[in-house]
């Protein structure tokens, strides 16, 4: 009787092993948008608004990235909430990329991330495409100083990667 009594609790236990095995795997998200991470993701504070002087220095910065490469572009800075501060369109930029510059630009600010990101996830996340006032391309960068977002800078009229590029060189500007 001891023999069957311990065959019977190997094999119960093995088998509760492999059912805690299955819920645990089967418990695991699917799906990376389910995944709950421990920390608020882009948890910066806005601090305060970036002032004009600074926002054309920034401009001014991306502009001359933008002049060195010979890219025709328009750039625009936001403030931590989305709005505007100052545009500036080099000569025979696409006159559509008005919008856009200023659309990355409030992208990323009211967001807190850069617009790469929405580019980078929209394919595997789609929901993505549903947030309320977002651009899924590149070339939005928050402006960051002192670790708090003072605002945003937005490029297009080149590629993507041209936009991002022009960018970066004017957010580099802020620290």
């Amino acid at each position: 009787m001891k023999p069957l009594l311990i065959r019977c609790s190997l094999i119960t236990a093995t088998w509760l092993v492999a059912l805690s095995t299955q819920l645990a795997s089967a418990q695991a998200p699917a799906n990376p948008a389910d995944v709950i991470p421990d920390k608020m993701p882009f948890d910066l504070p806005f601090g305060t608004p970036i002032k004009l002087e600074k926002a054309d220095q920034v401009l001014s910065a991306a502009l001359a990235e933008a002049q060195k490469r010979e890219w025709k572009l328009i750039c625009s800075i936001s403030d931590p909430y989305g709005q505007m501060v100052a545009m500036k369109r080099m000569d025979h930029a696409q006159i559509a990329s008005i919008d856009i510059a200023i659309h990355k630009a409030r992208t990323a600010a009211k967001y807190r991330r850069e617009t790469k990101l929405f580019e980078l996830g929209i394919a595997s996340n789609p929901y993505l495409g549903t947030l309320d006032d977002v651009i899924a391309s590149r070339g939005g960068i928050p402006l960051v100083e002192a670790g708090k977002i003072i605002g945003a800078i937005g490029c297009s009229g080149g590629t993507g990667s041209q936009d991002e590029v022009v960018a970066k060189a004017g957010a580099a500007l802020v620290k």
